[in-house]
C-alpha cells in the first residue's frame, strides 16, 4: 500500500498558519507529500522548502482572482496538488493548513487504510472534527461546526474538491466512505487576535465576490474578539499533539470565554440539545454517505 498526502498553502506565514505541523503530523503514514504552495506575499514557499524530508514534493501556483465567489479558489487548488500526485499510489491524505492529526491515531488510521483498501466500492475514510476556538483549551459544541469530512480518498482523479473545499465529490455525487475511529483537530480558530482579524478580512477576496484592493478597504483594523464571536463551547481537557506542543507554549492572549453561555435562538437550542440527548444531528450536511454494507 502506498500512500499519498496533499495540501494547498498561501501566506502561511503573514496569517500564523500552523502548516509546517499540519503536514508533519502525517508525514508517518506518507510515501509521498505534495505541497501546492501559492505565489505568496511572504516566504511561504521558502517555509515549506525548510521541512527536512526528501517525501515533500511543491507545486509553484498561481491563484486564479477570477474564483473570489465562495471560496472556489481553494477547491481548484486542493485539486492542482491532488492531480500532481501520480500514478501508483493507493491512498491520498488530505489535510488542511490549520488541521493536525494526533499521534495517537497513527496506527488506526493505518490500519484502516489496509482494511478499506481492496474493498473498491469504499471511495473515502471520513474522521471526525476537533474544533478549537480562541485558545487551546475550548472546543466549539454547537451545529455551526461541522462534525466530520472525509480527508482520506482514493487515488482517483475523478473524485474532486468540492465547494470551498472542505470534501469531495466524485462526478457531482457524495463518495461512498467509511468511518475511521480517529479526529482531526481543527486550529483555524486559534491565532492572535490580531492575526485572527487579518485572516478574516483576507478570505472575503475569495468568498465576497470582491477584489482584493476591495477587501483591503473592508479590512478591520480592530483586533478579532474571541470572547464576542461563539455561540457554545466547551472546555478541552485532553492532550494535542505533539507538533503543536511548541506553538502552544507561544500562546500570549487570554480571551475572556464562559462556556456556560449559550448564544443561540429557540430553534438552535433545541436541535442542540437534541444532539447532546441523542448523538443525531437532524438535517446535518454531508459531502459523503456513510456505506453500511461494503461487500460487492
Amino acid at each position: 500500500m502506498k500512500v499519498a498526502g496533499f495540501t494547498f498553502i498561501r501566506n502561511a506565514i503573514i496569517y500564523d498558519f500552523p502548516v509546517i505541523e499540519a503536514i508533519t503530523s502525517v508525514l508517518p503514514l506518507c510515501d509521498l507529500f505534495v505541497v501546492a504552495v501559492g505565489r505568496s506575499e511572504d516566504d511561504t514557499l521558502g517555509l515549506i522548502r525548510s521541512i527536512p524530508d526528501e517525501r515533500i514534493r511543491i507545486v509553484e501556483t498561481t491563484w486564479d482572482q477570477g474564483l473570489n465567489q465562495g471560496g472556489a479558489v481553494y477547491a481548484e487548488e486542493t485539486n492542482k496538488a491532488f492531480d500532481a500526485i501520480p500514478d501508483g499510489y493507493d491512498w491520498c491524505f488530505y489535510i488542511q493548513a490549520d488541521e493536525v492529526l494526533h499521534e495517537k491515531y497513527l496506527d488506526a488510521v493505518r490500519d484502516a487504510m489496509v482494511q478499506w483498501l481492496p474493498v473498491k466500492k469504499v471511495e473515502g475514510l471520513v474522521f471526525t472534527y476537533r474544533h478549537f476556538y480562541g485558545t487551546y483549551g475550548y472546543t466549539g459544541d454547537s451545529r455551526h461546526w461541522y462534525r466530520r469530512e472525509a480527508r482520506i480518498i482514493r487515488n482517483d482523479k475523478t473524485i474532486r474538491s468540492y465547494r470551498d473545499a472542505q470534501g469531495f465529490r466524485k462526478a457531482g455525487k457524495k463518495i461512498n466512505a467509511v468511518l475511521v475511529q480517529a479526529e482531526i483537530y481543527h486550529y483555524g480558530w486559534v491565532r492572535h487576535p490580531k492575526y485572527m482579524q487579518m485572516k478574516i478580512d483576507a478570505v472575503k477576496e475569495f468568498y465576497d465576490g470582491i477584489s482584493h484592493d476591495e477587501a483591503q478597504k473592508k479590512a478591520v483594523t480592530e483586533e478579532f474578539s474571541y470572547s464576542r464571536n461563539y455561540d457554545s463551547l466547551v472546555s478541552f481537557t485532553g492532550t494535542h499533539p505533539g507538533v503543536m506542543q511548541e506553538r502552544i507554549s507561544r500562546l500570549n492572549w487570554d480571551p475572556v470565554i464562559d462556556i456556560r453561555e449559550k448564544r443561540m435562538n429557540i430553534r438552535y437550542k433545541v436541535l442542540y440539545w437534541f444532539e447532546k440527548l441523542t448523538g443525531i444531528r437532524p438535517f446535518e450536511f454531508r459531502n459523503y454517505r456513510i456505506i453500511r454494507d461494503t461487500h460487492g
